[in-house]
């Protein structure tokens, strides 16, 4: 028995390191069938669809197996269709719509027709125009006259006949025909009718347009049904378009078996007669208000709280009474915008106040973004100091220059809302006015607007007359409102670029890599672009072109492309000067091309590529826009890698250099609108053509023409480091900017005091 015990405690201490392992097997099987059986239970207990019974796990088809969906029992996994062409039908070529939202089938969300008439199209037609059609995404006037003298700024559509029932169904008809597939709503009113646009915008948002909705000021038929209602027309009245869809077949049988004096009781008999919808006040809980205005109404005394919910008021009798609707209820509107902000910046301050940064981390203003915050002494947004009368961050880098236009009426309207808050502020006890202002200054915030500073010398008067000048110092900021969307005209990818070079003698050492990258990213890839070569032969060179031409090798380099490319022609041009104007340069170039041509104009060190070139097409609008990129200039590799081995990865790229902000040899224009600056430059400068010599390409844009002048960094357009020869016969202001811009493309600060330190270093051993 002892010799038993010894060998069980032998044993036991030989199993007790894998004790550990064995109780987790243990309790990890017993886990495992216990969750089996209370997952399954018993056969009996499962609970089966209606349906046929289900196949044995072993009796599953093979199709199953194999992972083929089986009849039945689709698992909705994606699956890849192959493409499939048949070879004996011709081959058709996909047209892509201009706009995605075209091609997604989106619509727009409302259109408004108005029903004039000739007593009112002058008087309360032009009133509805001026007070809410703006607001509105699409409207458009509808009137019985014919050839009427539409008024400024209308789009109207003449039926021809006045009366009421032929001109609602005109109406119906055109808006079906025209806009039936591109609108979702439809908004039909009466030029008597004042409607409360935004209302009326937010109330679309909120209804479903799958369901067929005739909504507005349900009334009774004269002595007919007491379930139908149709919708009074002068207090508007909503369509969908699935209604209007439906409705279309039958207009022509409403129109020959309807008889009625008014169009809304014809074009509700109509609705209800074939389609059998009526004309309801709320729908999806939205609540279509109206009100109707008593004679001698005076709308700033009106504070019933049915006037101030009304989508729409109706009869509106002249224009004054229409502007003055449209003034109380724009009041109306404000008075709930601020009511609203100060329920939210109250809201905002609650909630701050349980964060961990507590009562600290409210911003001012309250609800407006924090200042943004450098991370170096590099990111510091710097202030502009100016006084009532002069401005001293000016654009064109003086010191000091006179505050002017719009300017001007900025300073001016933040000095009168900083004295309307004060008074605001401490009224009755004190009045303030202005005296001096003493000090300003601004600061563009790109997180949250402009802000201001101003340090105000006002005169403070007390209830009992004592008066006291004082100093005080206001912060103002003028948030960023909401971002609009400029529509312009549409451009595509397809336009041909015409490039003109302009080459000089001691740009002969970089013609061999542009050509080289001209022909690598243009004419390999197909691009839809040509060259034009300018040669600015000095008139000492030109005397000697019979024995020596100095473009001789580039003409020969030119020659070879076309051996290369047997299809491309590149044609130069060669001028005698001795001052080398952009200006009279791209004269020659101009009158030797079409109007329509696209021009670039490109400098030697250039590297063209596609990307560019696309966004030079897209840019550029004829008559409408050029384009004048910023391009990206290296630094001299000698002081930024001080004879280290150059970076050439991607992740350095558009780091050790920078935007060259002093340089417009670079611009995109089409012929046209130059030729058309340069016809009004023509007549300012008559015969002084020495004026020439001191502007450039992009300074004819900007003085004489009313074109869109889009200067933007460009990081498809990078270029070498290169020390540029400034000429000095050349104006002033341009041998000025030609110098700051080799200097400030040596290298960053950095770099600079880097190469300092180390020639220093080097001095003092």
């Amino acid at each position: 028995a002892v010799a038993a015990a010894m060998r069980l405690g032998a044993v036991l201490s030989a199993l007790r390191p894998a004790l550990p392992l064995l109780l987790g097997l243990s309790l990890g099987c017993s886990l495992s069938l216990l969750r089996a059986s209370w997952s399954h239970g018993p056969a009996e207990e499962r609970c089966l669809a209606p349906g046929p019974p289900a196949l044995p796990a072993r009796e599953a088809p093979p199709e199953a197996a194999e992972g083929r969906p089986v009849p039945g029992h689709e698992d909705f996994r994606p699956r890849i269709v192959p493409y499939y062409r048949d070879p004996n039908k011709p081959y058709k070529k996909v047209l892509r719509t201009r706009y995605i939202q075209t091609e997604l089938g989106f619509h727009e969300r409302l259109f408004v027709a108005v029903l004039t008439s000739k007593a009112t199209l002058n008087t309360l037609a032009v009133a509805v125009n001026k007070t809410v059609a703006h607001h509105f995404p699409r409207l458009l006037y509808f009137t019985g006259l014919r050839s009427a003298k539409v008024p400024h700024g209308m789009v109207l559509v003449a039926h021809g006949d006045e009366r009421p029932i032929w001109l609602m169904y005109e109406t119906m008809n055109y808006i079906h025909q025209h806009f039936g597939s591109d609108y979702d709503w439809f908004y039909i009113m009466q030029d008597d009718t004042y409607a409360q646009a935004e209302q009326v915008k937010a109330l679309v948002t909120h209804l479903s347009i799958n369901q067929d909705v005739y909504l507005g000021r349900a009334e009774e038929f004269i002595g007919g049904d007491e379930q139908a209602r149709y919708c009074h027309g002068g207090f508007g009245y909503l369509l969908s378009r699935s209604l209007l869809l439906k409705l279309h077949p039958h207009l022509d049988s409403c129109r020959n078996e309807i008889l009625s004096v008014r169009s809304d009781e014809w074009l509700g008999r109509c609705i209800i007669d074939f389609l059998g919808i009526t004309c309801v006040s709320q729908l999806q809980g939205q609540h279509y208000h109206t009100y109707e205005l008593a004679k001698n109404t005076e709308p700033e005394k009106e504070e019933e709280e049915k006037f101030q919910a009304a989508l729409a008021v109706h009869p509106v009798s002249d224009m004054t009474l229409m502007y003055r609707l449209h003034k109380q209820f724009s009041r109306i509107q404000l008075d709930r915008v601020y009511q609203e902000i100060q329920d939210l910046q109250m809201q905002i301050r609650n909630l701050t106040a349980l964060t961990p940064a507590g009562e600290a981390g409210v911003t001012w203003p309250v609800g407006i973004n924090a200042p943004f915050l450098p991370k170096s002494r590099f990111e510091v947004i710097s202030w502009d100091y100016f006084t009532e009368q002069h401005l001293f961050s000016c654009p064109d880098g003086s010191p000091k220059c006179e505050l002017s236009g719009a300017s001007k009426a900025d300073v001016s309207e933040i000095i009168e809302s900083a004295m309307e808050q004060l008074n605001r502020l401490y009224q009755p006890l004190l009045r303030f006015s202005k005296r001096q202002l003493l000090n300003g200054y601004r600061r563009f915030d790109p997180t949250r607007g402009m802000e201001y500073t101003l340090d105000l010398l006002l005169e403070a008067a007390t209830q009992k007359g004592h008066s006291h000048v004082l100093a005080k110092r206001v912060s103002l900021v003028r948030p960023l409102s909401k971002v609009e969307i400029i529509p312009m005209p549409y451009v595509t990818e397809a336009t041909r670029v015409q490039l003109v070079l302009p080459l000089t003698v001691q740009d002969l050492d970089f013609v061999a890599n542009f050509l080289d990258m001209f022909a690598m990213n243009t004419l390999d890839t197909h691009d839809n672009a040509l060259l034009t070569l300018l040669f600015i032969y000095h008139p000492y060179d030109a005397q000697r072109v019979g024995q020596v031409d100095v473009f001789a090798g580039v003409k020969a380099m030119v020659g070879e492309l076309e051996k290369r490319y047997a299809e491309v022609k590149i044609p130069w041009i060669s001028v005698k000067t001795e001052v080398p104007s952009q200006v009279k340069l791209m004269d020659i170039v101009s009158k030797k091309h079409p109007v329509d041509t696209l021009f670039f104009l490109a400098s030697v060190w250039t590297e063209i590529n596609m990307e560019f070139l696309n966004r030079c097409r897209m840019n550029t609008i004829s008559n409408w826009q050029v384009f004048f990129p910023v391009h990206f200039q290296e630094f001299n590799p000698a002081l930024v890698y001080r004879g280290e081995q150059t970076a050439s990865s991607s992740t350095d790229f558009l780091r050790d250099g920078h935007f060259d902000r002093h340089s417009f040899a670079e611009a995109c224009f089409y012929n046209s609108d130059y030729m058309t600056a340069r016809t009004k430059l023509a007549a300012d400068i008559l015969d002084r053509d020495e004026v020439l010599e001191s502007m450039e390409v992009f300074d004819v844009f900007l003085r004489y023409s009313g074109l869109h002048l889009f200067r933007a960094v460009e990081p498809g357009l990078v270029q070498k480091y290169t020390l540029r020869s400034c000429n000095p016969r050349l104006s002033e202001e341009l041998y000025h900017r030609c110098v700051l811009s080799n200097l400030e493309g040596l290298a960053s600060r950095s770099h600079l005091a880097m190469a300092l330190f180390e020639q220093e270093q080097a001095n003092s051993t």
